[in-house]
């Protein structure tokens, strides 16, 4: 496993003769410790086409120093999203830049470890990582303590010699590395030897700081000459170099939505709802390729909530590129289902058993431990394949594009204040339809078929009302609890019916012994108890939020 830490810094950019300041007259700092010499030399990885520093990742195996290995740096709230981190440059003012940063063992030079590569498949995409750049750092940190001997901050004085590697350097040869324009701090590359540059940079990262430190030492490292970098990482600095190249400084692929306002156009709702589920999705990946727990819940529920909005909001957008989408995450969602449906199956009838004498108990556990365990292994393995499958990579590329280039219809430029009362009462209406439709259904498999339709539909109700929350605020949350409520418990009604049913076939089995089958029957009957309970529960609840979901509802 990789460990993890959230690193909090911000750089300067600096003159090759401009000399460290006394770092004891930062406000706050009572001691500065003796300056420390490492030489690093670090290995980034990316495609071609910089895929990773594009959104502001960076993935590097470095020696030298006391954290040598592969190291891994993604925005600290996500890739794509730059809040809590300063501006793209690495802090605006006094600003500090905030990454999240995992850390490997060195283990082999050109093999990126698997509990790194998990975090960065779903942004590849299929495409390798390759070596890019080369750096060579020589450092002098000096260490800021505070009262009581705590350590403050690092203060890193790096003099930094880059070697664009592959494809990057070839096109670096062309153009501008080492070229006209060159920033405070830089050494040109002779003519012919563009693929190389070098470059003197502070760095102030904080150990067990407060963020208060920045601004307060501000002052002292301005008067030194130091100016806030120009970009948020030593590879951002490289590769934007080469005119025309595709480089890191360009930050995420995507600014993101704007927010919605009351008199924007509808649309606006729809593709800031699905730009929060897409970064759901990524960055719930990971923990399904690691196997965290609930991982694949969460990215199931963000599968599900995407592909609910885009059913509602269908009539804005173009038919094709919207069919399609919800096509292939309802694909995704039937792949994830299948090893979380048997997750919690198992985990509902172990929890049961216990109600059971313990010799028996002991028995029954073994069989639905070999029948459901053998069912979560089986889909486990075909979810891991299908998270590598190119399908998977190019409905991830079509959720962007459709964020990114809406294929809006006329309709879609409707005020959304005003057209979000009519997707809300739409699906509300159609939630009391199937509501109606399963009181009039005769008890047995169509009535809980028409009880699931229910489930459906609450769900699609608070998933459309999630949407407007921007523009109906605690209306539109009122409205999503409501059919929360009642999604949950027919949840529990389903999960009810599917364990009778399996315990039922378990039961039928030839040549079962008499007290597991009894065993069985035990279960089976308990389910059937607690079906009933869950349905009593939801007619309830129906009743109670009657006043939400009915009628104008917003």
């Amino acid at each position: 496993m990789a460990s993890q830490a959230v690193e909090v810094e911000k750089k300067y950019d600096v003159g090759q003769d401009a000399e460290v300041p006394s770092l004891a007259q930062i406000p706050g700092v009572t001691r500065v410790g003796e300056p420390h010499v490492d030489t690093l030399e670090a290995v980034y990885f990316d495609t071609q086409s910089h895929t990773l520093a594009s959104r502001d990742i960076t993935l590097r195996r470095r020696t030298g120093g006391v954290d040598a290995g592969w190291h891994l740096k993604l925005p600290a709230q996500g890739p794509g999203s730059d809040e809590g981190s300063g501006d793209a440059a690495g802090g605006s003012g006094s600003e500090p830049r905030r990454r999240r940063e995992l850390h490997a063992p060195l283990g082999q030079p050109g093999v990126v470890p698997d509990s790194l590569l998990a975090h960065v498949l779903a942004y590849l995409r299929g495409e390798d990582a390759a070596p890019v750049v080369r750096l060579k750092t020589h450092r002098t940190a000096y260490a800021l303590y505070g009262e009581d001997g705590v350590h403050l901050a690092d203060l890193a004085d790096d003099h930094v010699s880059a070697e664009l590697l592959g494809a990057a350097g070839a096109a670096g040869g062309a153009g501008g590395a080492g070229g006209a324009g060159a920033a405070v701090g830089e050494a040109a590359a002779p003519e012919g030897e563009a693929r190389t540059r070098q470059w003197r940079e502070w760095e102030l990262e904080l150990v067990h700081g407060s963020p208060e430190l920045f601004p307060a030492a501000e002052e002292i490292l301005a008067a030194a000459g130091a100016l806030p970098a120009k970009h948020g990482s030593k590879l951002a600095k490289v590769l934007a170099l080469p005119a025309g190249e595709s480089g890191a400084a360009a930050g995420p692929k995507s600014p993101g939505p704007k927010s919605p306002g009351p008199k924007g156009p509808v649309s606006d709702l729809l593709t800031e709802y699905l730009a929060g589920q897409i970064s759901e999705i990524l960055a719930d990946d990971p923990g399904v390729r690691l196997e965290e727990p609930e991982a694949v819940h969460d990215l199931r529920s963000a599968t599900r909530r995407a592909r609910s909005a885009l059913a509602a909001y269908r009539r804005l957008y173009s038919p094709v590129a919207g069919r399609r989408l919800r096509d292939e995450l309802k694909w995704l969602g039937s792949v994830l289902g299948s090893p979380r449906d048997a997750e919690v199956m198992l985990a509902r009838l172990l929890g049961h058993t216990a109600e059971l004498p313990p010799g028996l108990a002991s028995a029954v556990k073994g069989r639905l431990d070999d029948e459901l365990g053998n069912r979560l292994n089986t889909a486990s393995r075909k979810l891991q394949k299908a998270l590598l499958s190119e399908r998977y990579f190019r409905l991830l590329d079509d959720l962007e594009a459709f964020r990114d280039h809406p294929p809006v219809r006329s309709e879609g430029a409707a005020p959304a204040r005003k057209a979000a009362v009519k997707l809300v009462a739409k699906a509300a209406k159609r939630l009391e339809r199937a509501a109606r439709t399963a009181k009039r259904t005769r008890r047995g498999a169509e009535h809980e078929t028409a009880l699931h339709q229910v489930r459906k539909d609450a769900k699609r109700l608070r998933h459309v009302a999630e949407s407007v929350e921007p523009v109906h605020g605690q209306h539109a949350t009122k409205i999503a609890k409501a059919a929360r409520r009642q999604q949950q418990i027919l949840g529990d009604f389903h999960d009810s019916v599917v364990a009778r049913d399996l315990l039922a076939n378990l039961a039928a089995a030839p040549d079962l012994p008499e007290a597991v089958a009894s065993a069985y029957v035990t279960l089976h009957t308990r389910q059937v108890q607690l079906a009933a309970e869950a349905e009593a529960e939801y007619w309830k609840e129906r009743k109670k939020s009657r006043k939400v979901l009915r009628g104008k509802v917003l």
